[in-house]
């Protein structure tokens, strides 16, 4: 495979996974008294997601993050040799 061709595709996956990642982070319940509860956060205490949802949502959220952070080094290692 074309470094080029592989340089690409790690861009758009890295493009795409920071989206996703900015999404589900403001997906989650806060837990404190910051910008969540500026916001309404605070508002809604037991009406939100469910522990097994949230739960899933801390899971994608950290693969994604893995994703994200496998891209960027990709691409690190790629720039550094070419």
């Amino acid at each position: 495979m074309d470094l080029n061709l592989l340089k690409i595709i790690l861009q758009i996956v890295l493009g795409i996974t920071g989206v996703l990642v900015i999404l589900l982070v403001l997906l989650h319940r806060g837990k404190g008294g910051g910008l969540s509860d500026m916001f309404g956060g605070g508002v809604s205490s037991s009406a939100s997601a469910s522990g097994v949802a949230e739960r899933n949502l801390d899971r994608l959220t950290v693969t994604l993050g893995i994703v994200f952070g496998a891209a960027a080094v990709g691409l690190g290692v790629i720039e550094r040799f070419m």
